[in-house]
């Protein structure tokens, strides 16, 4: 198979998730063999961050990256986009430090990438290839993530289990043969209510809504809990606050949650440096877990 860049420029503007500050960010194609860069183009024509597991410097609730001091938040969903869309090359400029959110989904990358093109390079794709299987496994909470080496078709599998009576048990998988504009980009990224206090208080989901995130309703709230929560985020409080989705949210997909998982780990694993050549099985992971997992992979990659 070919290497794959975009034909031209995506351009994109919103707030970051966890730091509320607005950000234009801007896609362009890439020169064969040159992998996927950020940019921060308010730092300097100098400020790139390789999209590289060794550069993971925080997954508290998403994946930043930090080279020679410039950081980038929120890289999992714009990264999973690209995979799933199999682009090989790609530079991300930015004039802020967070990946714009949007709706909480890789659905606004992909229908903007599609939409404007993609285009196959002349240089042949060199897969990731592993020299032995790879197992990340934490027994205590249950957590493990498994990559085995293949020559058939890559595949990854996911198992997600928050002890949840909303959520429930779920599973998801995904092949390069399916269409993950289709079936993965569209599912939002997700959070417990009771949650959402610890991580406003720690500085996180400053720009969180119900716009850009499904709110998962465990156990009761009282409304004027809510109403706090609600004003310190300068949102609107919603109409429903009962058990289940805040705000009686329709879901994409029954197994919504599990395919988002599904899209991080797409991301998160993209910091191998290019696409596996592997099957991936992934027990109650998150982006800590996944950013081991690559780092694991460039270590042992043929």
């Amino acid at each position: 198979m070919k290497e794959r860049t975009l034909v031209q420029p995506c351009s994109f503007e919103g707030k970051g998730l966890h730091t509320g500050k607005v950000a234009r960010m801007t896609i362009s194609p890439a020169a064969e063999g040159s992998g996927i860069r950020f940019l921060r183009s308010d730092l300097g024509p100098d400020a790139f961050v390789d999209a590289l597991a060794v550069n993971v410097s925080n997954t508290a609730r998403s994946t930043t990256l930090t080279q020679n001091g410039v950081n980038v938040i929120t890289v999992e969903h714009i990264l999973s986009a690209l995979t799933g869309l199999g682009i090989d090359n790609a530079l991300i400029s930015l004039d802020n430090e967070e990946i714009p959110i949007l709706d909480g989904s890789a659905k606004p990358y992909c229908e903007a990438i599609v939409k404007g093109g993609i285009a196959t390079q002349n240089a042949e794709r060199k897969y990731i290839e592993l020299s032995r299987e790879i197992v990340y496994e934490d027994a205590v909470k249950g957590i493990k993530v498994t990559v085995t080496p293949t020559e058939k078709e890559p595949s990854y599998a996911i198992h997600v289990d928050f002890g949840s009576q909303v959520v429930g048990i779920q599973d998801a998988s995904w092949t390069p043969s399916l269409d993950y504009a289709k079936e993965i980009a569209p599912c939002r990224t997700f959070v417990f209510f009771h949650e959402i206090e610890y991580l406003y208080k720690n500085n996180l989901i400053k720009g969180g809504d119900i716009d850009n995130a499904i709110v998962i309703v465990e156990h009761p709230v009282p409304r004027e809990r809510v109403e706090a929560l609600c004003q310190g985020l300068s949102i609107p409080v919603p109409a429903y606050t009962g058990v289940g989705y805040l705000d009686n949210m329709a879901l994409r997909f029954e197994n919504e949650c599990a395919r988002h998982k599904m899209l991080d780990l797409l991301g998160d694993l993209r910091l191998c440096g290019g696409f596996l050549k592997a099957e991936v099985k992934a027990v109650k992971t998150g982006h800590f877990v996944n950013s081991q997992v690559a780092r694991m992979i460039l270590e042992n990659k043929k």
